[in-house]
């Protein structure tokens, strides 16, 4: 039901998923994972940030679902950058999810006054050669992080993890993924669920759809190429994350949505996050 995009190491990823970011560990997540599979997603996005990788582990295991249906991602915590430090972390969240492999691994922030997120990244490119995870990736790396993995390391990143929404659709950012073959991922894909979709021009949508506010800008994230994975742990809106492929904006609806850009920020800036 969902399609999939080929990463640029031939791995093949769901482009909706299921995130878990900010849903407390132990039943809570549990439940919106196990909802979020018996629902028919297959790609689920946590990390070692979040506290609730075991949680998923254990939801996953319940599911009865075979590994090789499942497409899971986890993100290396920022007190554990370094390449020895990297591979312990990983190893650590897969004890924690039960698994023996990840299929995506990143490093979750570039933490540029550290300085270490290029010997951190030879770290997860060993990781990959040990078949510990499928493929490697990065998230809220700006274009001078991913130029300097280029320069001094022999993997791109199969993909780049940003904020992205409406209100912050990092233009230039998403141009540098194309012509390097990185694919994109959105976290907070819908702003958060704030003001962002009370705007008139989304509500306008929405009600020309007959869908809701959040199912016009997820489908606007998905014709753009961008890889999504909203979060819920209510099981109406965990369903209904999911039911954006029966419908397709049109061009200049499209358009408009991508014409909201203000550059709002939600989260930290990358440069300054340390």
């Amino acid at each position: 039901m969902v399609p999939t995009i080929t990463l640029n190491d031939g791995v093949r990823i769901p482009q909706l998923g299921f995130g878990v970011f900010q849903i407390d560990p132990g039943a809570d997540t549990e439940q919106a994972v196990g909802k979020a599979l018996e629902a028919g997603y297959r790609h689920i996005d946590t990390a070692q940030m979040y506290g609730n990788e075991e949680s998923v582990g254990k939801a996953i295991a319940a599911s009865g679902l075979a590994r090789d249906e499942l497409f899971v991602t986890t993100k290396l915590n920022n007190d554990r950058h370094g390449r020895d430090e990297a591979q312990k972390a990983l190893e650590e969240s897969l004890t924690a999810l039960g698994l023996d492999h990840v299929d995506l691994y990143l490093i979750h922030w570039p933490l540029p006054q550290r300085d270490d997120y290029v010997e951190t990244w030879r770290g997860l490119e060993q990781a990959k050669a040990a078949g510990r995870v499928r493929s490697i990736g990065v998230s809220n790396f700006q274009v001078a992080h991913l130029d300097r993995l280029a320069a001094e390391t022999d993997t791109v990143p199969a993909v780049n993890q940003i904020e992205l929404h409406p209100d912050f659709t990092q233009d230039e950012l998403r141009a540098y993924h194309r012509d390097h073959g990185i694919a994109t991922e959105a976290w907070s894909p819908i702003g958060q669920g704030g003001e962002l979709l009370q705007l008139q021009e989304i509500t306008a949508l929405a009600e020309k759809y007959g869908k809701s506010a959040a199912q016009v800008v997820l489908r606007w994230h998905l014709q753009l190429g961008n890889i999504v994975f909203p979060k819920s742990a209510t099981p109406a809106r965990i369903e209904e994350n999911l039911d954006v492929f029966g419908f397709e904006l049109a061009d200049d609806d499209v358009a408009t949505l991508s014409a909201l850009d203000a550059g709002n920020r939600l989260g930290p800036d990358p440069d300054e996050m340390n």
